[in-house]
């Protein structure tokens, strides 16, 4: 417990750089990899994934741009940023961008902290938590130079890849997804 609590305190004190490599994967449709469990609320349905479920997510496919962003209800600039993902989700998802909001929130704080969080703002992109102790194992495996700090991001296609561990402003996003529309 102790390495976990250290692990998130460097995850909300680490600075953020940004990192564009090759391409590698897209997400495959969430439908088709099986979740650990379920969560109901009254607005949404939440998955829960290990990274070993979520890795299988993570394939190639056609005519998809992903956008992945991993955050948590507790990180500051996690939260800040949130209303931009929403707002590009919205004004993209016509033109094939898909919006998965990967949330580290502690798993036992989902029903006192994370539902109520999803429903007060009315998260309309899809959310999953990802509830995987082992970080040091899959945190190279999303991206090698990812330190852990959040918030981060994964924008994928087809034919690119590109990694962002930093936050953003709607105008930095919607810059890097038409970059990934226009190719």
């Amino acid at each position: 417990m102790k390495r976990i609590v250290i692990l998130l305190c460097v995850l909300a004190l680490t600075g953020c750089k940004e990192q564009k490599n090759e391409p590698a994967f897209a997400l495959a449709s969430i439908e088709k990899v099986k979740p650990l469990k379920i969560i109901e609320t009254n607005a949404k349905t939440i998955p829960v994934y290990n990274f070993n479920s979520l890795e299988k997510l993570l394939k190639p496919q056609e005519d998809k741009i992903y956008v992945v962003n991993f955050w948590a209800t507790w990180c500051k600039p996690c939260v800040e940023e949130l209303p931009n993902f929403e707002k590009a989700y919205k004004q993209y998802k016509k033109e094939g961008v898909e919006v998965i909001l990967v949330s580290l929130d502690f798993p036992n704080k989902v029903n006192e902290i994370l539902i109520p969080f999803i429903n007060k703002k009315n998260l309309i992109s899809n959310v999953i938590l990802l509830d995987d102790p082992k970080q040091n194992r899959w945190i190279p495996k999303v991206d090698e130079n990812w330190s852990g700090a959040i918030p981060a991001t994964i924008i994928i296609s087809e034919n690119k890849r590109s990694f962002y561990e930093k936050s953003f402003t709607f105008i930095e996003l919607e810059k890097e997804i038409k970059d990934f529309v226009n190719n």
